[in-house]
């Protein structure tokens, strides 16, 4: 009969009951932030996306995770330009008081700095103009508070549902 070691109790260990230890113990959620669902299988991977619609400003956020990272641990920076995208246009939206999906005609983004793994990323959407078609809106993402990423975006506004033909 095999012996085990003093102090160890009986349960094997298996790689599920190991931590993870390439994903550090991460803080909490900053208050006033609640999942969002991001439409689309694309954007699931990356979620969740948390809101902030109390509490201050119109906020969007993600805390910055291994998946999220390049090979630096840092936030891969198609990551980031995705963020910015859904950040700006859903935001962008919201402070029009615009409902619907969004198609994005131009994103630009500058690299401020980098986002290192485990970092609160946020981003609080500026509305510049709307008009009867599009919507103008920028931001600057934050890592922990630092700026990180400067955007803005232009996004077209549903087009409305064209009339069906009789019987059609």
């Amino acid at each position: 009969m095999p012996s085990q070691a003093s102090g160890i109790g009986s349960t094997p260990i298996t790689p599920e009951s190991r931590p993870a230890l390439d994903q550090p113990t991460l803080p909490a959620i900053p208050e006033g932030f609640v999942p969002r669902p991001a439409g689309g299988p694309f954007l699931e991977p990356i979620g969740p996306i948390m809101i902030r619609r109390d509490h201050g400003p119109l906020a969007f956020g993600l805390r910055i995770e291994k998946r999220h990272c390049n090979s630096k641990d840092m936030a891969h920076g198609g990551m980031l330009a995705t963020f910015a995208d859904l950040a700006l246009g859903i935001g962008g939206f919201n402070l029009a008081g615009v409902t619907g999906f969004f198609t994005t005609i131009s994103l630009n983004s500058d690299y401020l700095a980098p986002a290192l793994l485990g970092t609160w990323l946020q981003c609080e959407p500026v509305l510049l103009r709307r008009t009867r078609t599009l919507v103008f809106a920028q931001g600057v993402c934050t890592a922990d508070g630092k700026p990180v990423l400067r955007a803005s975006g232009v996004f077209a506004l549903p087009r409305e549902a064209a009339p069906q033909p009789p019987g059609g």
